[in-house]
């Protein structure tokens, strides 16, 4: 194993090359003999942080989209997704806890090292993926809000890089605070919209638990949406933000650790089941039953929501809701980035380095592409595709973790039982089958139409 390179961070003071984002690892105390509230209170927050991966602009590219072309019938699968996620994000922090290693550390260790180079390849294009549908979403918001052009509003989004900074400069439990309020101002934005929608309740709960599929542009979409609300790289991410809590090492405080953050997930990523599926049942009830069965641009919903709600505030908290998520989420994407790098490679360089770097591989490729298509400025496709991207990586990702949380080695009493086992590896089998599917039938598609 190479020895990691050791680079101070902005205090000069050399850091541990064994932990996980050193800079803030062990940092938030968590009270002793406290009452139950003031310990959960004092676990609170990661969670949240990977909660607003869930509700990323990408998401809304394929929850406007289902929503709009097939009515309430997919929120099912936006609920299947979510249940998903909690279960992953729970092995994840369960990692992390129990271990001390992020899951990009554990892949460093246990994996030979050409394997480890590959996962981490290919984590970095999952990044890169999602950051993309960050910056194009955070810039699309400053178009709607201020009327500044998409390529200008790219580069704005760079300044979330020196708000991260800041924040954690103050402490980490102030950067906590900073997503946890631009997520409530997410839900609060998205409640709004729900009264003013005024959709169909039987309708949502039929789509919600009476599983359908309206066609393969449908399943499609669905894989999307599950690409979207699953994020590869928020599993790095969890295992790596629950070790900021000095919980202690001993049996009995890991478990206290895994109780109050298992509960932390759950509480968030309803959250963000809420934002998921109030964007679709948005799009349902305003535009596919008003047959704007098309609608799928960010842009074009903001300009259809007002007109046809007659609530002239309706486009307005679309686009507030739309920044609000851009940039929380270009904010934990960054956070990613470094721990990926540092968990693969064992190369550790300033943190406000590896933010730049992520930054600059998300809006160049954005640049360039909102210049190809010229005055049209067409941003869904793009979203889309981040999104298949996502879908595809995902499976080398959830395989590997249900793998270190199911070996007795590594997690010892905290392994595992065989009910989690089981649903763990079926649901990482039925992802990685579905995008294999997918694949094999775009690539078909791609051929049939050449020929």
């Amino acid at each position: 194993m190479n020895p990691a390179i050791d680079i101070n961070d902005n205090s000069g003071v050399p850091q541990d090359l064994s932990t996980s984002l050193p800079e803030v690892n062990s940092s938030v105390e968590i009270p002793k003999l406290a009452s139950r509230l003031k310990t959960f209170l004092a676990f609170a927050g990661p969670g949240y942080l990977v909660s607003v991966g869930y509700m990323d602009p990408g998401n809304w590219a394929t929850d406007i989209a289902g929503g709009a072309r097939y009515g309430y019938a997919l929120v099912w699968v936006i609920l299947l997704s979510n249940l998903c996620a909690m279960l992953l994000q729970t092995l994840c922090a369960r990692l992390g806890i129990v271990t001390g290693k992020d899951l990009a550390q554990a892949c460093r260790d246990y994996f030979p090292k050409p394997v480890a180079i590959v996962l981490w390849f290919l984590c970095e294009i999952a990044i890169i993926a999602c950051e993309l549908a960050e910056v194009i979403g955070s810039a699309v918001a400053l178009k709607l809000l201020f009327g500044i052009p998409l390529v200008w509003g790219v580069c704005i989004t760079a300044l979330d890089v020196i708000i991260l900074l800041t924040a954690m400069n103050f402490g980490f439990r102030k950067l906590e605070a900073i997503i946890i309020t631009l997520v409530g101002t997410i839900a609060v934005c998205f409640a709004g919209q729900i009264f003013f929608a005024k959709p169909d309740w039987g309708g949502v709960a039929q789509g919600a638990f009476v599983p359908t599929m309206p066609n393969r542009e449908a399943f499609a979409l669905s894989l999307a949406i599950l690409g979207a609300t699953v994020m590869p790289h928020n599993l790095y991410l969890h295992s790596a933000l629950v070790q900021t809590r000095k919980h202690g090492d001993s049996p009995e405080e890991k478990r206290t650790a895994i109780k109050y953050n298992t509960l932390d997930t759950i509480i968030a990523l309803s959250a963000a089941f809420f934002v998921n599926a109030a964007i679709l049942i948005v799009a349902a009830a305003v535009f596919h039953a008003n047959g704007h069965f098309e609608v799928s641009k960010l842009e074009d919903a903001h300009q259809l929501l007002s007109p046809v709600l007659g609530a002239p505030i309706a486009s307005t908290l679309f686009a507030v809701a739309l920044l609000a998520s851009g940039q929380s989420s270009t904010i934990t994407g960054t956070l990613a980035g470094q721990i990926v790098m540092e968990g693969f490679l064992k190369i550790r360089v300033k943190p406000w380095v590896r933010r730049i770097f992520s930054r600059l591989l998300a809006i160049i490729p954005a640049l360039l592409m909102i210049r190809a298509t010229g005055a049209k400025e067409e941003t869904m496709g793009l979203l889309l595709l981040s999104q298949l991207v996502l879908s595809m990586q995902l499976p080398f990702a959830i395989f590997t973790l249900i793998m270190f949380t199911s070996s007795k080695e590594k997690m010892g009493e905290f392994v595992n039982n065989w009910p989690t086992k089981i649903i763990g590896f079926f649901v990482a089998s039925v992802i990685a089958g579905l995008n294999v599917y997918l694949l094999f039938n775009t690539l078909r598609e791609m051929l049939s139409g050449k020929s």
